[in-house]
């Protein structure tokens, strides 16, 4: 698997993890452990997502700089043959 593989595939997964944490802290919004791991996972997903739009261009239109706010269309496209 690529680096760049991996680095998507580690946001999916604190994604997952932080999705999870957020609806059993929406039931116990009190629970210590729970509040740690949410701040835990979410710092890890931030380091992954920026090491990912730093080597590869943004996962949404608001991570752009610039003058061209679109610049995140720029290909290649997941089905491009250079994406893979």
């Amino acid at each position: 698997m690529h680096e760049k593989q991996k680095l998507l595939s580690m946001i999916r997964k604190y994604d997952f993890v932080l999705y999870e944490l957020q609806l059993y802290l929406d039931t116990h919004p009190r629970c210590p452990e729970a509040l740690r791991m949410w701040k835990n996972y979410q710092a890890m997903r931030q380091k992954a997502a920026t090491a990912y739009v730093r080597q590869y261009g943004p996962l949404q239109p608001l991570q752009t700089s610039g003058d061209s706010p679109w610049a995140w269309n720029q290909g290649p496209w997941p089905w491009e043959k250079e994406a893979n």
